[in-house]
């Protein structure tokens, strides 16, 4: 399971239910994405030390962009930009979780929803 950007921030914020969600994956895995997303919201370094400990106490995975995940996303892209409003951060975790054979778990269904092929387990906080 890859995990979005959004449920991350609401674990962080103190969410129960995204905490009970990660708590119930075997592992938590996500895209350097998501991890660079969160980090942009960062407002001090005690929120950066915090997310950093939490990750670690998680042994959380953190997949890198790869060639043939930029390839996806490009190609992502060109093919729904236009037509679905598709953002670079979102079509870089679609092309992660389709790389690596994994499904999405977010609470922004609708962005990753058009993705050709694109599991996606829907999440409410």
């Amino acid at each position: 399971m890859l995990v979005d950007t959004d449920v991350l921030i609401w674990h962080l914020r103190g969410y129960p239910q995204a905490t009970r969600r990660l708590d119930a994956l075997p592992s938590l895995t996500l895209s350097a994405v998501s991890y660079l997303e969160v980090l942009q919201g960062m407002r001090n370094k005690a929120e950066l030390l915090a997310v950093q400990k939490m990750l670690q106490r998680r042994q959380a995975i953190t997949l890198p962009i790869t060639e043939a995940i930029t390839r996806r996303a490009i190609d992502l892209m060109e093919a729904m930009t236009l037509s679905h409003g598709l953002h670079m951060g979102d079509a870089l975790i679609a092309a992660t979780a389709l790389e690596h054979g994994l499904p999405v778990l977010t609470g922004n269904v609708k962005h990753f929803a058009a993705v050709p092929g694109v599991l996606i387990e829907g999440f409410v906080p």
